[in-house]
């Protein structure tokens, strides 16, 4: 597949990014070689392959779900640029 100059562009309005014209050939010919080396991957013979979150097999540590109250409010607290009767204080911001 590849990516004219046009897509390019709109590519990069898309995602936000300021690309100057005199770029736009350059990553159009970048964006031809990602999608290129997709279409590779989908030729792979991926049958009988389990998916996988990690290249290792590892499992994620656990802990009780247990609830507690923490007794922290007053480090949480402090950090706080307005606090009032142990609760943040924010501006209103809906009339």
């Amino acid at each position: 597949m590849s990516i004219d100059v046009e897509t390019a562009r709109r590519v990069a309005k898309l995602a936000r990014i300021q690309v100057d014209d005199g770029d736009l050939p350059a990553l159009a010919g970048e964006l031809s070689n990602i999608l290129g080396f997709m279409e590779q991957l989908n030729e792979v013979n991926v049958d009988g392959v389990e998916p996988m979150t990690s290249v290792t097999p590892m499992r994620l540590k656990r802990r009780k779900d247990v609830v507690t109250d923490g007794n922290m409010q007053d480090l949480v607290l402090k950090n706080a640029p307005d606090a009032r009767e142990g609760f943040f204080a924010v501006p209103k911001v809906v009339e």
